[in-house]
């Protein structure tokens, strides 16, 4: 815990008081050391939801004291990549909590562009949360090219994976598969009408063939980030089948690519993170009700040093936690 100024205000800045910011599972990974974390020192976090405390002159749509969550991403809003869309490959962009400080604090800055209304209807800890694990299985099921009646297996049921089998639902899905190894997920996940499978009890590739017929599912989405998983993601497509893969992980998965890729002519979509086009769905989606995201917050702690490190432990270790999240 540090004391540090309250940034100033200039430009298309805008001062965020946060009223929320949730703990991801790549806070974990940036806190070990997994993916490159600059400049040292800085403040983790990026599910944030907040209040609009100062606008700086330039910044556009927004105004003091409105109800906002943040979008990942501090972007130029210029360049050919930013004009199309694909923010996330924007040359200059800096992620909040890794590249630039984020929501672990009672202050932070971004650009105007990067916040989004958060009706009132939507409480803070899920504006929060909803920016980062909510959004990214939203853009990967739209990565996958995920169609409504198609068969989808979600490997990962934490933050990430409570939503995307809910999204796959509400997006017309026909059956849906949630794969974990901890049963509180397990049972959680089932409240959602999906079938649950226990990895600790079978094999989940042949689980999956076997209520298939043999044939595999459309669309996989891997969650976790472990070689195992990914593995068995590509194993359960069937024909056209699509892997789209999330989880952060720096170790080699193998593929026979004769066998269980052009046999099925089947594809591995990476999937980086989310578009900020891409929430305003997701946003209408909670607030009709269609994404249920109460389930998904397990626990709130204060700004505290001990809190925040034994949250991040938890989520090392695979816990039974779903999403805790920061009320500072």
């Amino acid at each position: 815990m540090a004391e540090v100024p309250v940034p100033p205000v200039k430009g298309e800045d805008v001062l965020v008081r946060v009223k929320a910011a949730g703990i991801c599972h790549s806070d974990a990974h940036y806190r070990a050391g997994r993916s490159s974390v600059h400049p040292l020192p800085l403040t983790l976090g990026h599910e944030v939801a907040g209040l609009v405390e100062e606008v700086g002159p330039n910044a556009l749509g927004v105004r003091r004291g409105d109800r906002i969550c943040v979008h990942y991403l501090a972007t130029c809003g210029r360049c050919p990549r930013c004009v199309q869309g694909i923010e996330q490959f924007c040359q200059t962009g800096a992620m909040i909590g890794k590249h630039r400080d984020g929501g672990y604090a009672e202050f932070m800055l971004m650009p105007a562009r990067s916040l989004f209304q958060l009706p009132d209807e939507i409480p803070f800890e899920i504006g929060a949360i909803m920016m980062c694990s909510s959004a990214t299985a939203l853009h990967a099921l739209r990565k996958a090219r995920f169609k409504p009646g198609e068969s989808v297996a979600v490997f990962g049921l934490g933050g990430l994976g409570i939503s995307a089998v809910q999204l796959a639902r509400a997006l017309g899905a026909g059956e849906v598969f949630g794969i974990d190894i901890k049963p509180a997920k397990l049972a959680l996940a089932k409240k959602f009408g999906i079938v649950a499978i226990d990895a600790t009890q079978v094999d989940p590739v042949r689980e999956i063939s076997r209520l298939t017929n043999g044939q595999g599912v459309d669309v996989t989405l891997e969650l976790i980030g472990l070689p195992l998983t990914m593995r068995q993601a590509v194993l359960s497509l069937g024909i056209h089948g699509r892997a789209a893969l999330a989880g952060i992980t720096q170790k080699s998965v193998e593929v026979y690519p004769y066998q269980e890729i052009l046999n099925k002519e089947a594809e591995i979509i990476g999937v980086s993170d989310h578009l900020a086009r891409e929430l305003p769905t997701l946003i209408e989606l909670v607030r009709e009700g269609k994404l249920d995201l109460s389930f998904a917050v397990t626990r709130t702690i204060g700004l505290d040093v001990a809190a925040v490190n034994g949250a991040l432990d938890e989520l090392e270790t695979f816990g039974d936690a779903v999403r805790v999240v920061i009320i500072p």
